[in-house]
């Protein structure tokens, strides 16, 4: 192929873009990257019954959050603006009726009571699937039952009508998927779809073929639910006079449950509480809201990462790629047919892998973030500390504050379990010898000295300091396990430690 390549992400405006949407845009990204292509985003709103308000910004937000933002959309248009189909819609009846003219397409009048009756009349007679196509059409009220005359009446009186496709009884229709191979269709099977409605506006089908067309797209990579539609919307290249500038078809797997029975839903996701968008979101309708992977403490980095994953392999035991690298090795051809399961279980080894790459520093204005949440506040030296202990313990960047609080509010209860099984007068004698160390030592209070001053207190007393450890760390955190002791001890302060200590012998 000669042309530039162009791919396409065209999402509906209806709700939360779903993880398996954000997935298809992360493929058409790397592809386009990959071949120093383009990479476009399209509005696909010709259903305006389905419109929901804010959900084109939250495309837009996703997309630039994880770093895959497009080429051109419609916040950054280029020559084949506008990219919303809604703005485009008076263009798309000259190429049904363009259609209509040719033979491939024709006006259908019938009223939805009409279509229903039809149906049921099928159903009636045990047809599997009723629809309207090359036998059925011969009984309905259309412009190849009705004469030429009733027809042009009809349409100047201002009579509701559909333009449908006029699908061939008899042809094979095939497509050479990318990742597929080739698909056969035999035409019998499918229905004369509608291409405009009564509206004036466009179905999917025929704006799809037009845009797609006339924005130079080269490549189609869509989910799998789109691939009963592609002998369709070859017919239409065809008709269209277009098949030596026709896309190549890409479709990929489906993103299955976490047990593998069938696509991955909301209800899914809620019932494993985890989320299936990229952000929070709130329906403007329902008042519903959503969690999202950001807002739940995913960094984009691990979740580009484990999308990546979600149904391509580079061919080796690598996992970790940085964007950029998945780009270099990402290739169509590694792309399976079969779905895939969606394990968020993997998805937190990613992101436990990203947060412990990144430095202190990094970290500490995470924990910053948490603690001024608290109204509370750490320096920027402490907070990188506390983030060097915590973040090997850490899944999320919140976990730094949630399992880390401790070094800087100071327990005020202890784990009653460890207390009964651990607490004991070995303990308290060793404490308070530790005290009387920390309060003589003049030193800079440094991990190794904190030990050997608790060895030395427990030395003096005769008592192994092994057996007392987890009594220690009970009256210092207030629980029986966590971070290196040593290290917490320092980022306390002597004097806190002390003071800690003290009140723990009170209380225990």
């Amino acid at each position: 192929m000669n042309r530039e390549v162009r791919v396409r992400f065209a999402p509906s405006p209806t709700g939360a873009l779903h993880i398996g949407g954000v997935r298809t845009a992360l493929y058409n990204y790397l592809f386009a990257r990959k071949n120093n292509g383009k990479f476009l985003l399209r509005i696909e709103d010709t259903d305006q019954t389905r419109f929901v308000p804010g959900a084109e910004e939250y495309i837009k937000d996703a997309l630039d959050w994880l770093g895959i933002t497009p080429d051109e959309s419609p916040w950054n248009p280029a020559d084949c603006a506008p990219y919303r189909q809604s703005e485009r819609k008076p263009m798309y009846m000259q190429y049904a009726l363009d259609l209509v003219e040719k033979g491939h397409a024709y006006y259908a009048f019938d009223t939805s009571e009409e279509l229903d009756a039809m149906r049921e009349r099928l159903t009636a007679a045990r047809v599997v699937s009723p629809q309207y196509n090359s036998i059925t059409r011969t009984q309905m009220k259309n412009s190849l039952t009705l004469p030429e005359d009733e027809v042009k009446a009809r349409l100047a009186s201002g009579e509701p009508y559909v333009i449908r496709i006029k699908i061939p009884r008899k042809e094979e229709v095939r497509l050479n998927d990318m990742i597929r191979g080739w698909v056969m269709v035999h035409s019998s099977t499918l229905d004369d779809k509608v291409l405009m409605k009564s509206d004036g506006m466009p179905t999917y089908h025929l704006a799809n073929i037009v845009d797609d067309h006339l924005m130079g797209i080269t490549h189609v990579i869509r989910g799998e639910e789109w691939l009963p539609s592609a002998p369709l919307h070859v017919l239409l290249y065809k008709y269209f006079g277009w098949e030596d500038t026709m896309p190549q078809f890409a479709h990929l797997p489906l993103l299955l449950k976490p047990d593998g029975n069938g696509k991955l839903s909301k209800r899914d996701a809620d019932k494993h509480g985890f989320p299936v968008f990229p952000m929070n979101w709130q329906d403007p309708n329902s008042g519903e809201k959503a969690m999202g992977f950001r807002e739940q403490g995913y960094l984009k980095e691990a979740l580009i990462n484990f999308l990546a994953f979600l149904g391509w392999n580079p061919g080796d035991h690598r996992e970790m790629f940085t964007l950029d690298e998945l780009v270099e090795a990402f290739s169509i051809e590694r792309i399976g047919k079969s779905g895939t399961k969606f394990d968020i279980n993997k998805a937190k080894w990613y992101n436990e892998q990203y947060l412990r790459g990144k430095s202190d520093d990094e970290l500490a204005k995470y924990l910053q973030l948490e603690v001024a949440k608290e109204g509370l506040e750490v320096s920027s030296e402490k907070a990188a500390q506390i983030a060097a202990i915590m973040k090997e313990r850490a899944t999320f960047p919140a976990d730094l504050w949630n399992e880390g609080k401790f070094m800087l509010i100071a327990p005020e209860t202890f784990d009653q379990d460890v207390a009964v099984k651990k607490w004991n007068q070995d303990a308290v004698t060793v404490l308070n010898s530790y005290i009387q160390e920390l309060e003589a030592d003049a030193a800079d209070f440094t991990p190794e000295l904190a030990k050997s001053l608790l060895e030395k207190a427990a030395e003096s007393n005769g008592i192994k300091l092994g057996k007392i450890m987890q009594a220690v760390r009970l009256a210092v955190t207030g629980v029986g396990a966590g971070p290196d002791l040593m290290a917490v001890f320092v980022i306390i302060g002597k004097e806190e430690l002390v003071r800690r200590i003290q009140f723990a012998i009170a209380s225990l």
